[in-house]
Parts: structure tokens; sequence; C-alpha cells
């Protein structure tokens, strides 16, 4: 699928537009416009502009409604349990983040609890988020079922995200992963291109393993990453992010005619509150430079998670942001149409 650069401010203005054309207002629009449009200035391609014309559905079919924001539940010290009114899941995301530095702010570590949201889209922007703070992130979602425990026929678990920042001056970590060997976001582009995965990312109707990820996506049986102990650790997340905020678990969420009334949590930690700051830096940068200089195979390369993210973000600047073409044509199409 052939590819057009997009100049950043081009891409976000016109998807400021085709959300205000849907209900939101302009400083939301703005908001909203500015994480998607961040998500493929990043390189993060699957989760950007590619899942935009999956909200509008979703906004039409009632599911999300754009001018609904977190409300406060209950509160216990740095912990507090928020309702996100089935709002807009980016910027339910972005708001619980920002209450948690908050609370970090004032007690050293604060935590979010929100029920009944929208997907977040990409998961690590919570997590830029929180590290271009200063301050460490840590945040979970529930999703629909997805994946199957391992040995198991029917999908129970969800892929789970999970999303880790741990700042760091000269480029912080930022670990944005699923429970799924690969997200079905990845999977949907890799479909899209007629490409196989790299490694076995679902199983078939027959219960074997397969790269084929459209064999996948129509079973939606993404195999878990570790196997068994990410099917492990994607019940954990389901448990945590459902009794914590008291909302939908994995399973409620597969009853809904489409994924909504997502269970997230976000956890922040002020290093300079705890008292951190005097190793901090230097722990970091001991770990870092241990771990990339392991000895790689030939023609390979060794980064940490997030190490390659501001590259990709001065380059698209600098040259624009790619977009596939027939998808840059549908978001015009929607302007148009609209009109």
């Amino acid at each position: 699928m052939a590819d057009v650069l997009i100049p950043f401010p081009l891409l976000k203005q016109s998807l400021q537009e085709a959300l205000e054309k849907v209900g939101f207002s302009a400083t939301r629009a703005s908001q909203c416009a500015e994480l998607f449009a961040k998500t493929d200035l990043d390189g993060v391609r699957s989760h950007g502009i590619e899942r935009f014309e999956r909200l509008l559905k979703y906004i039409r079919e009632g599911v999300v409604f754009p001018e609904k924001g977190p409300l406060l539940l209950s509160k216990a010290g740095f912990f507090e349990r928020w309702d996100g009114q089935l709002g807009p899941g980016n910027l339910n995301a972005q708001c619980a983040m920002n209450r948690a530095m908050e609370l970090a702010a004032e007690s050293g570590i604060g935590c979010v609890a929100l029920a009944n949201t929208n997907h977040w889209m990409r998961g690590g922007s919570y997590g830029w988020q929180a590290v271009d703070q200063g301050k460490i992130g840590i945040c979970f979602t529930n999703t629909m079922p997805n994946m199957p425990a391992w040995g198991a026929k029917e999908s129970k678990l969800g892929n789970n995200p999970l999303v880790i920042g741990i700042p760091r001056k000269i480029g912080p970590v930022v670990l944005d992963m699923a429970m799924s060997q690969f997200a079905y976001g990845k999977l949907s582009r890799l479909a899209q291109a007629g490409e196989k995965a790299a490694f076995p990312a679902g199983f078939d109707s027959a219960g074997e393993l397969t790269d084929d990820p459209q064999t996948v996506l129509e079973n939606q049986s993404a195999v878990p990453m570790g196997l068994w102990k990410g099917a492990g650790l994607s019940l954990m997340i389901d448990l945590l992010a459902a009794l914590l905020s008291g909302g939908k678990s994995t399973n409620d969420i597969g009853k809904e005619k489409l994924e909504s009334g997502l269970s997230q949590v976000f956890i922040s930690l002020d290093p300079s509150v705890l008292g951190l700051e005097d190793w901090f830096e230097d722990k970091a940068e001991a770990i870092l430079a241990d771990y990339l200089g392991a000895e790689a195979f030939a023609g390979k390369s060794i980064f940490y998670p997030g190490q390659q993210t501001l590259q990709t973000r001065i380059k698209n600047l600098e040259n624009g942001v790619p977009v596939a073409s027939e998808t840059w044509k549908k978001l015009l199409k929607e302007l148009n149409e609209e009109i």
C-alpha cells in the first residue's frame, strides 16, 4: 500500500475538522486530533489515523460520546476511582494520567482507576505523557475477549496492553505492549499489505499456530506473548483493572455489541517527591549501558523500548508523516461528504 507524506499540522487539522463534524467541541477535537496525529508522528501507524475511522463509527453507533469526560466516584489518599462515562478513550486516558501525576506530585505516588471508558488507542501516549513531566508512568487496560488461554479453544482473555514509562534526561524508556505476541493493529497492517507475521501470531480454526494475520484476525485468536505466561499476565491485568475500578471485565465487555465500557488503571510515581533523585539517573544509565553493550548477532541491532521514537518523530516532522494513501483519501472524503 503506497504512502503519502502529510505535514504534521495538516494531519492534525484534518483530524480535528472531522472530529468537530461529529460533535466534538473545538478544544476537545484539537486534543483528540493531536493524540491521533502524534501516534503516526512517532511511527506507531497501527494505532493512529488507521484507527480513526473506527472512532467515527463508534460515535455514530452511540458507543462513544464526544463531550463526555471522567467523573470522580471515590477518593482514598493517593487512590481515586473515576467513571469515564463512555467518553473518547484517548481523552479519558490522558485525563486519568494527568490526575495520577497530580496525586504523585502530592504524595509521591498516584493511582487512578477508570471504569466505563473506551479504547485508549495508543497506550504508549500515556507513558510518554508521564515521562515528559519527569514522572514514572504505568498503565494498563482490559479489552474485549480476543485471545485464548493457553490450551483453550475459546478466546476468554483480552490482549490487555501494558505501558511502563521511566524518565531519563538523555532519552526516556517507554514500553508499550499488548499481551498478544502481535497487537491486532499490527496484524491488520500486515494483512492489508499481504504479508505474513515474522513469528507465529495466533491459531487457525484447527488450533494450530499460524503466521497468517488474516486468519488470526478472523478467528480473534492471537497467541499470548510468552505463551502461557502472557495468558497469565493478561488474566491478572483484567482482574486488577476490573477490581480496582469496579468496572467491566473482559468477559463483560465481550457481551457488548461493540468493544466499549473498558476498565483501566493509571499509576504515576514522582522520583523527586520519593527522594530517588540522588541515584535515579546514574542507575538508569548503568543498566541501559550494560543492556546496549550486549554483543548482537550479525546484521542485528539492540534498542531499548522507545529508543527510536524520538528519531522517528524528528524525521517525520521534517519530511512529513507517512500515511497510507487510501486512508488519507478516506479522511478527505469524510471531510467533503460532511460539509
